[in-house]
């Protein structure tokens, strides 16, 4: 696992000696990332990485000219493997970490901070597979909607067999893409919803 382009290209990342981790596969990053400069993004805009594992999507966008990322895990060991990466990145600056249940928090936005421009949202596969109204998926994306910038997006990752609703609250679905045995879902506000 590494970074694939930007400042930090080809370093590699550390990762946790424990399979608490899913992480995404490099081509897959780069096909996401792809997409994502379609929408003129990461450039210069801030980033929520939730249930962020080691990093890799968060550290991937402050390589790519993200100008933050704030990091969102609960797991204290997949934390420590986190603060070490950004650290070896020499991100420190660009990067806030949380220790948190992001179902519970969403992507924290402070009082005097503003909102986020993308928001990675990638839960462990078992916790998405219900994605109904009254889900866990579905309080988080409702949650999300209020910490999203006007322009912002929202991308989701689940497993393949997974159907998002094509809404949750003012959030819907704009882009469908799929790699393998996994989906990615990206939720927008339509312009008469900004």
């Amino acid at each position: 696992m590494r970074i694939i382009a930007g400042s930090k290209r080809g370093m590699n990342l550390f990762s946790p000696e424990t399979d608490v981790s899913r992480p995404i596969l490099d081509r897959v990053k780069g096909s996401l990332f792809s997409v994502l400069y379609n929408y003129g993004l990461p450039q210069d805009k801030r980033v929520a990485d939730l249930f962020c594992g080691v990093g890799s999507l968060g550290l991937e966008a402050i390589s790519r000219g993200a100008v933050s990322v704030t990091f969102i895990e609960k797991d204290q060991r997949v934390m420590d493997v986190l603060k070490r990466n950004i650290e070896k990145a020499g991100f420190g600056k660009q990067s806030k970490v949380i220790r948190a249940n992001a179902f519970n928090v969403g992507a924290v936005v402070g009082a005097d901070e503003q909102k986020y421009d993308i928001i990675f949202v990638d839960p462990p596969y078992p916790l998405t597979k219900d994605a109904r109204a009254g889900s866990l998926l579905d309080g988080l994306l409702v949650l999300l909607e209020r910490q999203l910038a006007a322009k912002g997006i929202v991308i989701v990752r689940t497993e393949e067999h997974t159907k998002l609703l094509e809404r949750y609250g003012r959030l819907s679905i704009i882009e469908r893409r799929k790699w393998g045995t996994m989906t990615i879902s990206i939720l927008g506000r339509k312009k008469d919803d900004q």
